[in-house]
Order: C-alpha cells, then structure tokens, then sequence
C-alpha cells in the first residue's frame, strides 16, 4: 500500500459509537497500530466502566497492537500533561518502526492536545513562592502577570487559586527561556462515527444494560477492596461515580440506573458540542455513518487515507 498523504489517522465520536471496532479492522488493513485517546482507559482493572472492550482489538486472528491502555493504576489521577508525552513517545516509536499510527477514542482534550500541538508543561509546584504570591493582592498579582504574558481574557485572573498558579507558571517561564516547549505539528485525517440522536441514546442506553449485567457493579466493589478511595472513584465520574454511589447504600439500584442512564447520555451531548468547537477551529471533520456496513466504512476510510 503506497504512503498515505497523513501523519495518522484519527477515529472519534460519541460514546457508544463503535470507535475501537473500526479502528482495529482499519489497523489490520494499513499494518497500524492504535494510540487510544480515552481519559479512563489508562488505569487498570477499569474495564468495563471504560468500554476497553480489548476483544474488538483482534481481527481475523491478528492482534491488533494498541497503546495507552492499562499504563497508571486505579487510584492515580491521570493528566494531559502526562497524555501529550506518553502519545508522543509512542507515536515516534511507531513511525520508527514503520507502523501507521491510529488514533482512537472520545476525550476532546487529549484529541485536541495532539492534533492542536498544546505547549504543555508540567510545572512543578513552588511551595515557597506560592507562600508569597499568597501574601500579594489580585492587582498586585494582575500586574506580575501581565508583565510576563498578554492577557486576552479574565480566564487566569477572575479566580485568585488560578491567578497565582498562573503567575507560578509565568515565572517558569521566565526563570527558563531556554526549555523546549515544543511540540510536532501532526497532520491527521480526522473521522467522526455519527450516529442521530435517538440512536445514539438507545446504543447508550443498551450497552449500559449490558454493562451492568456483565460485571460493571462488581468491578467497582473490586476496586473498592483493593483500597481505591471512594472520593478517586467518584472523581473518576459516571459509571465509577455512580455505582459507588449505590454500593455505599447512597442510591438505590432504580436511582443509579436513571441517575447513571442521564449522565452518559449528557456526556455524550458534550462530546458532540466538542466536536463542532473542533470544526468550527480549523478542523475538517470526515463524517461517516454508523450505520452503513463497517466494509463501507473501511473503504471510505483507506480511500481518503490515499487518494
């Protein structure tokens, strides 16, 4: 197969959508390898909450190689500092390799990290000059920031917690004009599965069904055992949030069901307003209907890939 015109290919849309199933069969046909792009598929023993539904990553008896999975334990709080870097370890790994590389999943942040090229940092807390800083007025504050940086909005300064961690980073900025920053720009072709909006809520709905019976409640009280915190699961949101909920007697099964059932479907909404941000910034958007056959979908797919 002749080189592909993209540096990867990403796979996105709603939840419930079929992401990794079409990414995997587009893996087998392009000799790819899949980065997921999912905020709570990197912790372990959380899979059925997360939907790693690591049976679609074989096809025709071929393991499809995926990344990005199972990497923290349950209990760590994952960033996208920490995704934009562990992405681009493995991106470069799979290019040096010769591999096509496949970006699949529905956390608009990590997509965006990627495909924008964010400049993060992880700047380190500075326990001594927050100190200071604490003892500054917000004008005082205002004034050290925008010394440092152009302030086109109040997003850093309307809260005084952000405001000083602002500062905090500004000054890292300046004490290290020399760091790399960098990040590679990264042409994707980008594919949204869509589904209309009462299908997309009966897949949602179904598939918690299905969730449900398949484990998700006793996975949560796994997790419990294994000393995860009650406050770390709840943070974890929806499913994890939920069914904590329940199992600490705080809900009734009617309850976390409905309670559950309407988040996942409010979760979704905010996934697809995600996506038009993503269009109406610059991006173009392939839409491919869920519905059509996944060889339809495939031949789309490597079509725009190549041609």
């Amino acid at each position: 197969m002749k080189e592909s015109k993209y540096d990867i290919l990403t796979i996105t849309g709603a939840t419930a959508g079929g992401k990794t199933s079409l990414s995997a069969m587009i893996a087998y046909e392009t000799d790819g390898e899949i980065i997921s792009a999912d905020s709570r598929q990197v912790y372990r023993g959380m899979d059925i909450g997360t939907g790693k539904d690591l049976d679609d990553y074989i096809v025709n008896s071929k393991k499809i190689p995926y990344h990005l999975i199972d990497i923290a334990d349950a209990g760590y709080k994952y960033n996208v500092f920490e995704f934009q870097n562990d992405f681009l370890k493995v991106y470069n790994d799979i290019n040096e390799r010769g591999k096509f590389p496949i970006l699949c999943g529905g956390t608009g942040m990590y997509i965006d990290a990627v495909l924008k090229a964010y400049k993060l940092i992880n700047v380190p807390v500075d326990e001594i000059l927050k100190k200071e800083l604490e003892l500054k007025s917000d004008e005082e504050l205002i004034e050290i920031l925008s010394a440092n940086k152009e302030l086109h909005n109040r997003s850093d300064t309307s809260n005084r917690k952000r405001l000083i961690r602002a500062v905090e980073i500004a000054l890292f900025y300046e004490a290290n004009p020399d760091y790399d920053y960098s990040f590679p720009e990264i042409n994707s072709l980008i594919i949204q599965v869509v589904f209309d909006r009462n299908s997309r809520r009966n897949r949602i709905s179904q598939r918690l069904k299905e969730r449900l019976q398949n484990g998700m409640i006793e996975e949560v009280e796994n997790l419990i055992n294994k000393d995860v915190s009650v406050e770390t699961l709840k943070y974890y949101g929806l499913e994890y949030k939920f069914i904590t909920e329940y199992i600490l007697g705080e809900l009734s099964y009617y309850d976390m069901f409905n309670k559950l059932e309407i988040a996942i479907h409010q979760f979704s909404k905010r996934q697809m307003t995600w996506f038009r941000k993503m269009e109406k910034s610059g991006f173009k958007i392939y839409k491919i209907d869920g519905y059509i056959p996944k060889d339809d979908k495939i031949k789309k797919i490597i079509n725009l890939l190549y041609n």
